[in-house]
This record gives structure tokens, sequence and C-alpha cells, in this order.
């Protein structure tokens, strides 16, 4: 089997999973305060923005993965639908953690270590997936970035806070740095000599 419905299944996955998260933004009720209850929902912006990155760059990363791929086996098949059961559930304790963010202790520990260990096993899957095409280096990164939510999770246990920052640094880590990934190198198009 080629990898184009490979292709259109993962594209379909992550489309859905974003569009899942700005479907958990709030909606604050009529009021004439409307101002102040935006401002008040905060937890929300910054949850749907930290996982709308964090999917961003799994997108792009994942065409990378795929650009290296010629054949499809039923053990590559596998590992993409671990790493895309991550993908579609990353709506889940986004909206979890924008709900519990301001509510007692224990809730806002129990969302943070729920949010960062969805992401940990988002980055081991795409960690396996890596080793499928042998790209030890985008497995290293992957891996990696899946690992720093082990330290999220720990820090959530003392700070729900912190766990969060946690997690939306390494989603602007990987968004500011480049892969050195084949497949994920971006050529200027040729210029036009027609005019």
């Amino acid at each position: 089997m080629g990898p184009g419905r490979l292709h259109a299944l993962i594209d379909g996955v992550f489309a859905i999973a974003l569009t899942l998260l700005v479907l958990d933004l709030p909606k604050p009720a009529h009021s004439a305060q409307l101002v102040r209850d935006l401002l008040r929902a905060w937890p929300s912006y910054v949850a749907y923005l930290v996982s709308f990155i964090t999917i961003g760059i799994l997108w792009i990363e994942h065409h990378g993965m795929m650009s290296a791929v010629r054949g499809i086996n039923r053990r590559f098949l596998e590992r993409t639908l671990a790493f895309l059961l991550f993908i579609s559930i990353i709506p889940w304790p986004t909206a979890l953690a924008a709900d519990y963010a301001n509510q007692s202790v224990s809730e806002a520990r129990a969302t943070a270590v729920l949010y960062a260990a969805t992401m940990l096993m988002m980055g081991l899957t795409f960690a396996w997936g890596w080793r499928y095409p042998a790209f030890p280096a985008g497995a290293r990164r992957a891996l990696l970035g899946g690992l720093v939510y082990l330290i999220a999770i720990a820090v959530a246990f003392l700070s729900p806070t912190a766990s969060f920052a946690i997690d939306a640094i390494v989603a602007v880590y990987f968004a500011a740095s480049r892969s050195r990934v084949p497949g994920l190198i971006v050529r200027p198009a040729p210029a036009d000599d027609s005019g």
C-alpha cells in the first residue's frame, strides 16, 4: 500500500483535533460584562494556544517523517495509529485543563498530570514511529520532547501552574527550533522567468 491513504487519514485526524480545540473555547453568557467574562476565561485561551501550537508542530514534523516513507506495512500503520490515538485525545485534557486550572489545587493537579501524561504518550508514540523509517535524529527529537513531559508530571504535584508552564515551554521550543530531519527541508520555489 502506498502512503496516500495514510496521508489522508493523518490529515483528517489532525484537522479534527484542531477543530475540537476551538469548539471548547468559552462562550460567555449574554451579560453586560462581556470583557470581564472573557478575561476570566484566560486559562481556556492559553490551553487552546499551547495545544494548537503543539498539534501544529506535530503535524509539520509528521509530514517530514511521511516524506521519507516510501512504502507502508502493517507495523508502520500500527505505530501511526498509536500516535494518532494521542493526537485525537489532546482536545479532552486541554478542555479539562482550561476548566480546572482555577479550581482547587487537587483538581488543578489532576488535570496538569492528565495533560502532561497525554503529551508524554503522544511523544513516545511519535518517537516510536520515527524508528520505522530509521531516522534516529527524528526519534531522538521526538523522544526528548516527550520525556520533558515526565518533568511536567512530577512538577504538577508541587505546582500545577508550573507544570502547565513546562507544557507551554515545550510547545514554544519546538515551534521556534528547526528540525534537522530529512524531509523537513523547505527549499524556495524556483524563480519565474516568464515575465
